[in-house]
């Protein structure tokens, strides 16, 4: 596995457009390292990129996932990425209109405050496993494709 990816790279990846990037860099959102002008994503910086996509499609507004990432890192100190990361002791559930942490079985809080809502669960950390297997196999041209829009395809066949 390659160190950085380049902002082409990540947006072919992600299918996300470099506009995107650069809005979400000069927010704060995702934060990549510099090298002159060049913006250098790390696998973690990447692998936000790609779970952002994947919420911003089950429709979060970015000003809702931002909202999620704050929350994470002030009472957890924890990324995104990390949150969704195998092996993490969080997991991240939705309902399509809330987003929840499940920080033990026994506890789940509602990240955006609205409570009375049954629980759907939606793995987001298949979108980090694909991710990492098209970078593991050498296919950066190819482009990551979310869960959902791989549904789509397969209805439209």
């Amino acid at each position: 596995m390659q160190d950085f990816f380049t902002s082409r790279e990540v947006a072919k990846l992600t299918r996300t457009t470099l506009r995107q990037l650069q809005w979400l860099d000069e927010r704060g959102i995702v934060a990549p390292a510099r090298e002159g002008h060049r913006r250098l994503y790390s696998i973690r910086d990447l692998t936000e990129v790609a779970l952002i996509n994947e919420l911003r499609h089950r429709g979060f507004s970015l000003q809702r996932v931002r909202k999620v990432m704050r929350f994470l890192q002030k009472e957890f100190g924890k990324r995104l990425a990390e949150t969704v990361s195998s092996g993490s002791e969080y997991h991240l559930l939705t309902d399509g209109k809330t987003l929840y942490l499940e920080t033990s079985p026994r506890q789940i809080i509602d990240i955006l405050k609205n409570t009375r809502q049954p629980l759907l669960a939606i793995c987001l950390s298949d979108a980090l496993r694909q991710v990492r297997a098209v970078i593991g196999s050498g296919k950066k041209r190819s482009a990551f494709v979310s869960p959902s829009a791989r549904q789509t395809r397969t209805k439209a066949s």
